[in-house]
């Protein structure tokens, strides 16, 4: 058995590219920020932050989420697939490139920018969750009688 899932939680580097192919499927690429951060040992030896850049690819219903909602600063969650392609350049060099599918994507916030521009689409009210993510958020109950302990 063999198990290819990623979970990130991170910051959107740019606004996604959306693109519309035949039969009116919809993919959005975009990178995701996510951060380590940094500390300083016990001998006072400062590490520092370590941010990783991700290429992510949103299919579909998916890809149609980050055109109206996901902009440059937007904090996501997201579980999906490593999948690494290659390709060869004009110079005849092969290339590669790691990106990570989306099975599954929320919006967490929006990054505070004051000189960001608001998205061009109305921000919605509450995080909207795709159709059929398989993506569950938690339920709270301020009643202690539910409790299966």
């Amino acid at each position: 058995m063999s198990v290819n899932k990623v979970i990130l939680i991170g910051n959107v580097g740019k606004d996604p590219d959306v693109r519309y192919l035949e039969n009116n499927v919809c993919v959005a690429n975009f990178t995701l920020a996510t951060t380590e951060r940094g500390y300083t040992t016990q001998s006072g030896v400062q590490i520092p932050d370590k941010t990783e850049w991700h290429n992510i690819v949103a299919w579909r219903g998916l890809a149609e989420v980050a055109e109206k909602y996901v902009r440059k600063g937007t904090q996501l969650y997201i579980e999906g697939k490593i999948r690494t392609r290659s390709w060869e350049d004009q110079n005849k060099i092969r290339r590669y490139t790691t990106e990570i599918y989306v099975d599954n994507m929320e919006l967490l916030g929006r990054r505070e920018a004051s000189s960001a521009p608001a998205p061009a689409q109305p921000q919605p009210q509450s995080n909207p969750a795709p159709a059929n993510t398989g993506y569950n958020p938690p339920v709270e109950n301020s009643s202690d009688d539910d409790l299966p302990f």
